[in-house]
């Protein structure tokens, strides 16, 4: 989400809650968003990640966001969502609480993140001011590490294979 003092593109952001908190991800980062449903659990898994889901045959590696920005863990409810998105060059499915709506937002009203509480800095992209709020945009490169990427993709890669072999 970087920005050019002198553009008035327009960013497509999907919104969404996350604790008290509005989020914001590129709608070209985000695949589909999903009801929450069931999830295989994983052992040996970090523990902001809450398991594995099946979609249309494809294991997807399920980040609790709540987890993840250091926020208590929450059991679901019929407004917790999954947002399936592109995250470097993999597919993960992240835990929200609820998806808002998408916005319209041009990049000149993106500010620069500004020292954060219980966010840490480096997964946030930019502030959108909106009326009356602020949005947070999420940078989904940030968010896990290259070594916490490479164990959630072989844990993943070891249970799309027990799934194939028990068909």
């Amino acid at each position: 989400m970087k920005q050019d003092s002198h553009s008035d593109e327009i960013l497509q952001i999907v919104s969404f809650h996350v604790g008290s908190e509005e989020f914001g991800l590129d709608i070209l980062k985000v695949q589909e968003i999903i009801r929450f449903q069931q999830l295989t659990r994983v052992p040996n898994m970090p523990s902001y990640v809450e398991g594995v889901l099946n979609l249309r045959g494809k294991v997807i590696p399920v980040v609790g966001l709540r987890q993840r920005i250091g926020l208590e863990r929450q059991a679901p409810t019929p407004t917790t969502k999954i947002v399936v998105a592109s995250v470097k060059s993999e597919v993960l499915g992240f835990v929200v609480d609820s998806v808002s709506e998408v916005l319209r937002i041009n990049s000149s009203s993106v500010e620069p993140t500004p020292r954060l509480g219980q966010v840490s800095q480096k997964y946030v992209a930019g502030v959108g001011k909106l009326d009356n709020r602020l949005l947070l945009l999420l940078d989904l490169d940030q968010l896990l590490s290259a070594e916490e990427s490479s164990a959630v993709a072989e844990v993943t890669n070891v249970e799309a294979a027990k799934a194939a072999a028990a068909v």
